[in-house]
């Protein structure tokens, strides 16, 4: 019965949040184009390592975190990183080290139809376009470089990388065609074209695709958003974040709270929701709450919070009414619903004033340190309590409701783990910082393997898929911001991983 009960909470979840951003549609501002509106909802889903974003506010580049919004012109780039961005629809991009692209058009049809267009200035980057649910309102997505332009259709996956005067192009799954000036090509399923970006000559069509480094990690995390888009309990086009929320929580049926509520794992009654993230300044819009946890979109867009005594903050996709988008103050002010008032916090104050031009747009908050799970050794990852799942990888450490429970009775949880790292080539040696990027934690113990290329690993990963979180007091902490409590400790990098041990794949 209790199976049931939360099937039919996480079923009915995308239609309580499908007609508020309907509504919202009207309500937020015109495109220059007639009947087409800027209502999207897209996010910088994941960052590891160095990377960086122009939100068009005159400040120029500042570090980017994960969750932030992204709204048309924005830049992004990565250094010695990697960096994903998550679109309605569950179609994702993802930068590879020394990337950079920024985002002409976002806009939306008077159909309801998403109109994407993104740059490719350098790198490169993965784009994995979900199939569609609907052939009703089709979504459009381009992709340009140089004087090019990709149309990919629902189903298509494809890597495209710059360097030099050469850009390579690589199908990964469906086709797509390449429109340059009056001329188009088809470049099909596995196969890779390279391009001239000086000129408009035809590409050279090799029919294969040659292996690279961040595949793999690509891989999993197209993965995970199109098992999310096909799921039965994600069925509709907006069921946005809902992926995050299944894998990091789960309903409850709180008694005496008014009913389902949803919580995260790794959270006990004193964990609170409002101690720790950044106000984000938007042009237009104000100041905009981001949330560090990987789960941390929806829950902060919509709906609102409650406090139950014994049981915690819970979240309610039903009290909110609307969907909030960048302005989402609303979700900050808390529906109590408790019997005796106990253990109520207060949301984190909202900025009285805009920042002055040279003053940092985002402003990190921390009224207590925030907790982290992390690897612990070279063979075992550390659940802790209060982290509310910031540190766990994505989808690769299987169910997580018995190590919360564990952690939380505890203090710790701990499973065995080993990392894989991918390599492109099969040279030897220890894995570079690069590489390190493309890892992925998996459950268990590595599999058996003689393999020369293994090599040996000495260095650190960080599985949160918010990537680094760090809450200085003042510069540097989520968008170097102005602390108003203690310091959050740094994620960025987790205890290093000795060499040997069986911990490592390649």
């Amino acid at each position: 019965m209790r199976t049931t009960y939360l099937s039919k909470a996480m079923t009915l979840l995308p239609l309580l949040v499908l007609v508020p951003i309907l509504q919202a549609q009207t309500n937020d501002a015109t495109s220059t184009n007639p009947g087409t509106s800027k209502v999207r909802i897209v996010r910088l889903s994941q960052v590891r390592g160095s990377v960086q974003i122009d939100r068009g506010d005159g400040r120029g580049f500042e570090r980017a975190i994960a969750n932030l919004p992204i709204v048309e012109k924005n830049e992004l780039r990565t250094g010695d990183g990697v960096a994903e961005i998550e679109f309605e629809d569950n179609t994702s991009l993802r930068l590879a080290p020394n990337s950079e692209v920024d985002f002409p058009r976002l806009e939306r049809s008077a159909t309801g139809a998403t109109l994407s267009s993104v740059r490719l200035g350098r790198g490169t980057a993965y784009i994995s376009v979900v199939k569609a649910q609907s052939k009703a309102v089709p979504n459009e997505f381009t992709a340009i470089f140089g004087n090019r332009k990709l149309n990919l259709d629902p189903g298509t996956h494809v890597r495209l990388g710059i360097e030099g005067t050469e850009a390579k192009l690589a199908v990964l799954d469906g086709a797509v065609r390449v429109d340059q000036g009056n001329a188009a090509e088809s470049i099909s399923k596995r196969k890779t074209a390279t391009f001239e970006l000086v000129g408009e000559g035809q590409p050279t069509v090799a029919r294969n695709v040659e292996a690279s480094t961040f595949d793999e990690w690509d891989h999993e995390s197209a993965s995970y958003h199109s098992n999310a888009a096909s799921s039965g309990a994600f069925n509709s086009p907006y069921a946005y974040g809902l992926r995050d929320m299944s894998y990091y929580g789960s309903f409850i049926n709180a008694a005496g709270c008014g009913g389902s509520m949803w919580r995260p794992y790794f959270a006990s009654a004193a964990w609170d929701p409002f101690a720790n993230g950044t106000w984000a300044w938007y042009q237009g819009a104000g100041y905009s709450w981001v949330s560090p946890y990987p789960w941390g979109w929806t829950p902060y867009h919509y709906g609102s919070w409650a406090y139950c005594d014994n049981v915690g903050w819970g979240w309610m996709p039903g009290q909110g009414g609307s969907w909030y988008g960048l302005n989402n103050v609303a979700t900050l002010t808390p529906i109590e619903r408790t019997t005796g008032g106990s253990g109520h916090v207060q949301p984190p104050r909202l900025p009285v004033h805009p920042p002055l031009p040279h003053a940092p747009s985002m402003i990190a908050i921390n009224t207590k340190p925030i907790a982290v799970s992390q690897i612990a050794s070279s063979t075992r990852f550390e659940f802790r309590k209060d982290s509310a799942g910031l540190g766990v990888p994505r989808g690769t450490l299987g169910n997580l409701n018995k190590f919360s429970r564990e952690s939380i009775s505890h203090g710790t949880a701990s499973t065995a783990v080993y990392a894989s790292v991918p390599r492109a080539g099969q040279s030897f040696g220890g894995v570079s910082s690069s590489e390190l990027l493309g890892a992925s934690i998996h459950r268990g113990y590595a599999p058996a393997s003689g393999s020369p290329s293994e090599g040996s690993y000495n260095g650190s990963y960080n599985g949160s898929s918010n990537g680094s979180y760090s809450g200085s007091g003042s510069g540097g902490g989520m968008g170097g911001g102005r602390s108003s409590g203690a310091s959050a400790p740094a994620a960025s990098a987790g205890p290093s991983m000795p060499s040997g041990g069986g911990g490592v794949k390649r």
